[in-house]
């Protein structure tokens, strides 16, 4: 065996032992989770081992240009580049028609095996905040970059002060404003009854929201007058937050958690004036927010035995800690569609999943709580080619903008980004899929790995053990969601500190790693009494964890 033979199984074998190890033995690793000094390592060692895989930020390059500039590494309203772009007209590809319809329904939804329906929406929330390409110029971006969860407080200063609370208005100093529906708290309507008018508290002197305004108001045919009231749509930091009741339900969840935290603090310390306690109360709830991605969001994604802690000095020392800028392929490998279901249970019967687009009714009528139980309840769809929602199905155009988008942007193939993963290129479509008939679909399109679209990659893979996520993409996932969440400027050595969040606010990030824990906070009176941690999961109380075959 050459040298060469022997470092190709080398390559494949370290990959494979390290999954093997984490994936089985769940008794020890749970030993490991008892003895701090030790789980601290591990933690350590696991997240730095999935930030080390790529190259480091910044990037050479952004959608700014094909070469380096000073431009292109300062002008974040570009979105930045993993890896350069091809050349112009470097291959001509599958026609747009023929690679969209890889994602058009073929047969009956498919479940996934392990999530519930909050896993993708609260995927939706978190990306919503920062994944935000401009809908007239593709090659770039709105986004302020960062989890700072600007869904709830805003993108700029003037959108936070527009959603702020006066402390004259009798609720307190520091909070939100809000309304109350009976005994539930939600965001106050963004439209003025029976119009489409916006509300008072949200536009300017001429009437221009200081918002932005719902994505999909604007649909053809236009929404007719009082259509956008009686829907009940909420003023928010962002214009996706109403995309669905689901959606709205996660914003109206961290709002009740900043009013709460801000009536604590409020209480604690007589002596601070409004401005503080709103600060100190969005410091928390960003903090224990990025405490829920790694702690829930993650550890569902992840197929270790070992659960991930959100560890602030992990990123202090590490080499991947630097100022976080969203790229191109980040923004599109969130494209994840496929996981909606078409229906969902609702109040004991099945719903179409639509009933609830663009529409908060449904959230006011049942209720936090309610909503929560039954999205829990609700197993998610398979993530993947051929498993759209039948509601989506005319509108394929949002795959097909991916692949435009995929394409104008010139990325590299499906196997330049496994190589940039530090994983092994594709030689051939049974290393991506063992359905045939996907196969022969692929051979038949692309002809060879080489060609497939970076996009149809991410989605034309199986999803690996224990994971609703198909390798190369719960790599990247993995990647940017602890390289971009650890470095949050909250997180660093010299800001995580009582001083920042007060003992109190330590004491509450501390106590929290999952939704159930905020949720259980903010009940309210008239949720119901059965309401359980275990109805509020990501993951399905059936799933069972498979054990690798090494």
């Amino acid at each position: 065996m050459t040298a060469a033979m022997r470092s190709k199984r080398r390559d494949k074998l370290v990959p494979r032992l390290r999954v093997f190890l984490l994936q089985n033995f769940a008794p020890v690793w749970r030993t490991v989770e008892r003895v701090p000094p030790l789980a601290r390592l591990v933690n350590r060692l696991i997240i730095n081992t999935a930030c080390n895989t790529a190259a480091f930020r910044p990037h050479a390059m952004s959608t700014l240009g094909d070469y380096t500039s000073w431009s292109s590494l300062t002008d974040r309203t570009y979105l930045g580049r993993m890896i350069p772009p091809l050349p112009a007209a470097a291959r001509d590809g599958p026609s747009l028609a023929e690679t969209t319809a890889l994602f058009a329904p073929q047969g009956p939804q498919q479940q996934c095996p392990k999530s519930t329906l909050l896993f993708p929406i609260f995927a939706q929330y978190l990306t919503d905040g920062f994944l935000r390409t401009s809908s007239t110029d593709r090659a770039r971006t709105t986004s302020n970059h960062d989890i700072d969860l600007s869904p709830l407080y805003g993108r700029t200063p003037a959108q936070t002060l527009a959603l702020r609370a006066a402390p004259d208005q009798g609720r307190g100093k520091g909070r939100l404003k809000s309304q109350w529906i009976g005994d539930e708290e939600f965001p106050p309507d963004l439209y003025r009854t029976g119009t489409s008018d916006i509300a008072a508290d949200f536009a300017d002197a001429h009437g221009t929201a200081l918002l932005d305004l719902p994505l999909g108001m604007n649909a053809d045919p236009p929404w007719a007058a009082g259509e956008h009231s009686r829907r009940r749509l909420f003023a928010v930091g962002g214009d996706r937050v109403n995309s669905t009741a689901l959606v709205a339900m996660l914003n109206t969840l961290f709002l009740r958690e900043h009013n709460r935290l801000a009536a604590e603090l409020e209480r604690r310390n007589p002596g601070w004036d409004d401005t503080r306690i709103f600060e100190t109360a969005r410091n928390i709830v960003i903090v224990l927010f990025i405490k829920i991605v790694i702690e829930e969001y993650i550890n569902h994604i992840s197929s270790a035995c070992f659960r991930l802690r959100a560890d602030p000095r992990v990123a202090w020392n590490a080499p991947w800690n630097k100022p976080n800028w969203m790229t191109v392929e980040f923004s599109l490998l969130y494209r994840w569609h496929s996981l909606v279901p078409e229906t969902m249970l609702w109040d004991g019967e099945r719903m179409d999943t639509a009933a609830i687009l663009l529409d908060n009714r449904k959230l006011i009528e049942a209720g936090l709580a309610k909503a929560f139980k039954w999205a829990g309840q609700t197993p998610a769809a398979r993530l993947g080619l051929h498993n759209t929602a039948i509601y989506l199905e005319n509108r394929l155009t949002v795959e097909s903008r991916a692949i435009e988008q995929n394409r104008a942007r010139r990325l590299p193939g499906y196997n330049a980004y496994r190589q940039a993963m530090g994983m092994n290129p594709v030689d051939d479509f049974d290393c991506m899929t063992g359905d045939r008939a996907r196969q022969e679909e692929l051979r038949a399109l692309y002809g060879t790995p080489e060609a497939v679209d970076f996009y149809v990659g991410l989605f034309a893979e199986d999803a690996g053990l224990n994971t609703p996520m198909p390798p190369l993409l719960g790599a990247m996932v993995a990647l940017d969601a602890f390289s971009q969440a650890l470095n949050n400027p909250l997180l660093s050595r010299q800001v995580y500190c009582k001083e920042t969040f007060t003992g109190y606010g330590l004491e509450v990030i501390e106590a929290t790693g999952t939704l159930w824990d905020v949720l259980v906070r903010n009940l309210g009176p008239t949720a119901p009494s059965d309401i359980r941690a275990e109805d509020v999961r990501m993951t399905r109380p059936d799933w069972r964890r498979r054990f690798s075959a090494f």
